[in-house]
C-alpha cells in the first residue's frame, strides 16, 4: 500500500493551498481518509476525515470553516482544500487510510499513512 501526499509549499497567511494524496494497493472505496499533522515539538492531531462512501466528513476545530476535505474513488485520491491559512497551519501534513468504521479522529486507528508533505504559512 502506498500513499503519496503532494501540493505542500509556501504560502502567505490568507492563501489557500490544495494537498492531494494518491492511494494504491488497496479497495480505495473501502476505507476512510484522513488528515493529520504534525508541527515542530508537538505531537501529530487530527485535521479532517473522509469516509470511504465520501457521504460523511469531519474536522478539528481549529480547520472547521477554512478547509474541506473531498475524495474521487474513481481516481483512489483524496483531497484536503485549505483556504484562510494561518501561521499556525504550518506543519508536515499526513493523509492515512482506516478500513472503514468508527475511531476516524484517532491516529491509532489508522492502517496506512502517506510520507507527508510540508505547508509553511508566513505571517
Amino acid at each position: 500500500v502506498q500513499l503519496q501526499a503532494s501540493g505542500g509549499g509556501l504560502v502567505q497567511a490568507g492563501g489557500s493551498l490544495r494537498l492531494s494524496c494518491a492511494a494504491s494497493g488497496l479497495t480505495f472505496s473501502n476505507y476512510d481518509m484522513g488528515w493529520f499533522r504534525r508541527a515542530p515539538g508537538n505531537e501529530r492531531e487530527f485535521v479532517a476525515v473522509i469516509a470511504w462512501s465520501g457521504g460523511s466528513t469531519g474536522y478539528a476545530d481549529s480547520v472547521k470553516g477554512r478547509f474541506t476535505v473531498s475524495r474521487d474513488n474513481a481516481k483512489n485520491t483524496v483531497y484536503l482544500q485549505m483556504n484562510s491559512l494561518k501561521p499556525e497551519d504550518t506543519a508536515v501534513y499526513y493523509c492515512a487510510a482506516k478500513f472503514r468504521g468508527y475511531g476516524s479522529r484517532s491516529p491509532r486507528n489508522y492502517d496506512y499513512w502517506g510520507q507527508g508533505t510540508q505547508v509553511t504559512v508566513s505571517s
